[in-house]
């Protein structure tokens, strides 16, 4: 992989990480617009030689550049805020998956299916099989349908956790006492990684998540087996 891609985002799975990744570049263009402007601005002023002995005040130029910067920061906010709605948005789910940070592994249940429950640990780096990523692999994968409305649940059942996977868009809290509600799509089939991301202990680093995303008639096969 090239050192270039490793500053961008992971290719996108979800609705919401699409969204992300849009504001994101929209964001950084006027960034990248402003950046130049003021740049040009400056270099031009301390090349130059040109003066203006009677220059006291000026009115218009005052008014340009209280009311631009306030225009550019309505055209950030709009999209920031409809992006906030959309992360809090938890619509009718078909699904509903619990997860509980522990010290130090994850464990899920699916309450809608015969309430199935199990842990999830990582995989030592003695374990791994071949092709396998280092401190990422664990022994049992969360497997969700794509293209189908879930509803995640996330607690803790010790210290604050954080489950978060990037490529999904998704970084919630795992607090003891509390439960946090997430929505999740999948917009494609694959397996996703994300680590805890909440300093939670000594092996703070060695709790992966993997979740794997099938297609809903494979699903309803893994549940019932």
């Amino acid at each position: 992989m090239s050192t270039w891609l490793q500053f961008g985002f992971q290719d996108s799975a979800s609705p919401l990480m699409e969204q992300l990744i849009f504001f994101h570049d929209h964001a950084m263009l006027i960034l990248i617009m402003i950046m130049t402007l003021v740049g040009y601005f400056m270099i031009t002023l301390t090349t130059n030689q040109l003066v203006n002995r009677y220059l006291l005040d000026g009115q218009m130029i005052e008014i340009i550049w209280t009311v631009f910067p306030a225009l550019i920061l309505v055209t950030i906010a709009l999209p920031s805020l409809r992006l906030l709605y959309l992360i809090d948005e938890v619509t009718e789910p078909a699904l509903t998956v619990k997860t509980i940070g522990h010290q130090w592994y994850w464990s899920y249940e699916y309450s809608d299916f015969g309430n199935i429950e199990f842990d999830s640990y990582m995989i030592p780096e003695d374990s791994l099989e071949v092709g396998g990523f280092r401190l990422l692999e664990v022994d049992n994968r969360v497997i969700l349908p794509y293209l189908t409305q879930i509803r995640l649940l996330i607690s803790a059942a010790d210290v604050i956790h954080s489950w978060t996977v990037p490529g999904l868009g998704i970084k919630a809290d795992a607090v003891p006492g509390r439960l946090n509600q997430l929505n999740l799509l999948f917009n494609r089939p694959g397996v996703f990684y994300g680590q805890c991301s909440e300093i939670c202990g000594a092996n703070h680093s060695f709790m992966p998540i993997s979740v794997e995303s099938i297609k809903p008639d494979e699903f309803l096969k893994w549940v019932e087996n």
